[in-house]
């Protein structure tokens, strides 16, 4: 079970398309309770998830990913998207780099870790079967049953694709919020020969649009880049050239960094609009917060400074720390405990013929496997398939957070 390959193989051959899990998590469960772990099994509506932990003390380190893939898509694969197939030293399947690769990497690291040195603490995974759609009934759930039960981690190590060239390049420690409005504007319809007649929604929405667009929103922070705007619907569906319509309508997307929240942009999205339109409709959606985990470089136990150094260490790449992207569960666990995110190169995530390295997907269990060395405290030899000149060597346990507590939820339990 050191070599990932073989996991990663079986994971891939579950064509755990969201919501179906088509037996994934059942092959992971049997893995971990091969190695020790104690596994629970949480559903939730039609999403399976499951809890998973090694021992009881601290610290305790737990690892976040899915289990579930994004459809294969229109595009022709030249392998079998579920077939797990390997042509010259390149694993081809949906969910090889996003994110079955990466579980299966961090599984080997854990039996990496116990064949070399008994680690201090814990270790644990949240694996869910709902990123990759609403992320209702996934880990926002888990996080509830988990908080509830008194499982949450001092840090958790979100296993996404985060490196843009390679292995090594890129932890991220944060993530934009992000906030999605519908807008309708209503007025009077009327015939375009007589305005005086009508009020034209149409106008009065360009006028909210300019307003909303016409400067930026900030200049950035420290760790962030400056948030976004993007209006991408603009929509009237008057096909007829000499009415004016009683109603316009408009979507956008906010991206915003932590100089906002969801509520203070809601509150500024309605200002403008009143500014602008006498009646209308503002129906917000806020998918995530903006968040950070700070990194502390006077404090060289803290845990992202001890992952930086590990990964570091480990692959001979110097790690950026990073906010940039979409977001991810991080979003979610980052309410509870310090998160931050770490996974292989994502170039082929999403694609026809996703696929990794066979070579990347063992390095990467090297590296997670020094990393855990180094939060838990544990001195392993060096890691498989890494130079020894970037071993990792050993640190004292990190500091590390208290979680708040949340409110549980109600699970089944299988």
């Amino acid at each position: 079970m050191t070599d990932p390959l073989p996991l990663a193989q079986a994971l891939i051959r579950c064509a755990s398309v969201t919501p179906a899990d088509a037996g994934a998590q059942g092959v992971l469960a049997e893995a971990l309770e091969q190695l020790g772990f104690t596994v629970t099994r949480l559903r939730y509506g039609a999403i399976k998830n499951l809890f998973a932990r090694l021992g009881d003390s601290a610290p305790h380190i737990c690892f976040a990913g899915h289990t579930d893939v994004v459809p294969v898509g229109a595009a022709q694969w030249r392998h079998d998207p579920f077939g797990a197939e390997v042509h010259d030293g390149v694993l081809y399947g949906r969910g090889a780099c996003d994110m079955k690769g990466g579980i299966a990497a961090f599984v080997a690291a854990v039996a990496q870790l116990l064949a070399e040195a008994k680690p201090h603490g814990s270790i644990s995974l949240l694996i869910t079967g709902d990123e990759e759609a609403d992320a209702v009934d996934g880990t926002v759930r888990v996080l509830e049953w988990m908080a509830a039960h008194q499982q949450i981690p001092d840090f958790c190590l979100v296993g996404e694709p985060t490196c843009p060239v390679q292995l090594g390049d890129m932890i991220k420690i944060g993530r934009r919020g992000s906030l999605n409005a519908r807008i309708a504007v209503h007025g009077t319809q009327g015939h375009v020969a007589y305005p005086h007649r009508a009020d034209n929604p149409v106008h009065r929405l360009v006028r909210a649009a300019g307003a909303l667009t016409a400067a930026p929103l900030d200049a950035g922070t420290e760790w962030f880049e400056p948030s976004s705007l993007q209006f991408t619907s603009l929509d009237v569906g008057n096909t007829a050239t000499n009415i004016i319509p009683a109603t316009a309508r408009g979507a956008l997307n906010i991206r915003f960094n932590d100089r906002h929240t969801g509520a203070s942009l809601s509150a500024w999205l309605r200002a403008v609009l009143a500014q602008h339109a006498e009646r209308f409709d503002l129906d917000i959606s806020i998918s995530g917060e903006s968040f950070i985990t700070q990194p502390d470089t006077t404090k060289p136990n803290g845990a992202v400074e001890t992952l930086r150094r590990a990964v570091a260490e480990a692959s001979g790449v110097e790690p950026r720390l990073d906010t940039g992207g979409g977001t991810s569960d991080a979003r979610f666990i980052a309410r509870y405990c310090p998160v931050a995110e770490f996974g292989l190169v994502g170039s082929s995530m999403h694609q026809a013929d996703e696929r990794v390295p066979v070579a990347e997907l063992r390095a990467l269990a090297g590296i997670y496997r020094a990393a855990l060395a180094a939060l838990l405290g544990a001195s392993p030899a060096p890691p498989r398939n890494v130079s020894p000149a970037h071993a990792s060597t050993a640190h004292a346990s990190p500091t590390l957070v208290s979680p708040a507590p949340a409110s549980p939820a109600s699970a089944s339990q299988e």
